[in-house]
């Protein structure tokens, strides 16, 4: 179940930012998803807020929570598996 909703989480964030050049296989589990890692920045961010409450009926209440959150893929899912409607 948690490597489907990692899976998942990676087809979400490149579907929703259009990131065509890549897979989820290119996106590793624990790398930062901003800065250095995927490379990220704040419009990507909340981008993947509104997907996420669409997708997962989940709320990301601040930008404190999001860093948490947005940390990597694993951290996301973590967070859409503790918080799911």
């Amino acid at each position: 179940m948690a490597e489907d909703l990692v899976l998942e989480l990676k087809k979400l964030i490149i579907n929703t930012l259009k990131l065509e050049e890549i897979g989820p296989g290119d996106i590793q589990d624990d790398a930062p998803l901003f800065g250095d890692g995927l490379g990220l920045d704040s419009i990507d961010a909340l981008e993947l807020v509104v997907a996420l409450e669409k997708t997962y009926n989940v709320f990301i209440p601040d930008s404190e929570v999001g860093k948490k959150v947005f940390r990597s893929v694993n951290a996301l899912a973590d967070f859409v598996k503790a918080n799911r409607a």
